[in-house]
């Protein structure tokens, strides 16, 4: 029974999650992508409304709003490595290979 709860604890090598740094690092990417995108809507909003496309500077100001709680979601979201693999059970109760013969039986 208690070897069948350390199987459940494997971790495979394809399923290991990537160093803290690199998780860090995607992260950051993600949250300046999104916030480069904000940016660039907010200014698209002014030259919208400058140039006098009343349509378009409201669409991109909701843009620039909703913008920030998207990238912070985004920059929070943990990397799930899942291969959908699950390993099978097994009776380890008993020895696969037959031991060899001893050095007094040679």
């Amino acid at each position: 029974m208690a070897r069948k709860e350390a199987i459940d604890d494997v971790v495979r090598i394809t399923t290991a999650a990537g160093s803290r740094a690199d998780d860090i690092r995607a992260r950051q990417k993600r949250y300046l992508l999104s916030m480069s995108l904000r940016t660039l809507c907010f200014v698209g909003a002014i030259a919208a409304s400058l140039s006098g496309v009343d349509w378009l500077w409201p669409i991109l100001i909701v843009g620039a709003l909703v913008l920030p709680y998207i990238a912070v979601v985004m920059a929070n979201a943990a990397a799930n490595l899942s291969d959908g693999f699950q390993l099978r059970e097994a009776d380890f109760s008993h020895r696969e290979l037959e031991s060899g013969p001893t050095k007094r039986e040679l």
